[in-house]
């Protein structure tokens, strides 16, 4: 796992958190949402099925944990979420990754999907070093 690359879409609009065991976290450079991509660091992986049944399993637990995290997020922030969105859509960038997002019914979006939706508002350099943080110590 030493040799993976995060596709350069990420780039665009996520920022590196955290490597867990399986997957290398990002956190979605959007203010609106508290939101973590979970990339498994496995070359080649673009479906789910490219995954041993040991990977999916612990790509299962990151999940979880990302979840958590997701929701003391949005805690932290005064602002708990009314639900958690979890996906593994990759029409637009193949390399498998997974969202996990919180949502609220008072996001603007709701209770529409916020995939491929424009206005995103990027964070704060202070708030993103603070959830960089968060994320890391969770």
């Amino acid at each position: 796992m030493t040799d993976f690359k995060a596709d350069p879409a990420f780039e665009a609009g996520s920022v590196f958190a955290v490597d867990w065991p399986l997957c290398q976290v990002r956190l979605q450079d959007d203010a609106r949402f508290p939101w973590l991509i979970l990339l498994p660091r496995v070359e080649g992986a673009v479906e789910l099925d490219d995954l041993t049944p040991a990977q999916r399993a612990g790509l299962m637990e990151e999940i979880v944990r990302a979840g958590e995290v997701v929701r003391a997020l949005a805690e932290t922030a005064g602002r708990p979420i009314d639900k958690l969105n979890t996906a593994a859509l990759g029409n637009v960038t193949r390399q498998l990754h997974v969202h996990v997002v919180g949502r609220r019914r008072d996001d603007g979006l709701w209770p529409d999907p916020i995939w491929g939706r424009p206005g995103a508002v990027r964070l704060e350099e202070a708030d993103l070093e603070a959830l960089l943080r968060a994320i890391r110590e969770a």
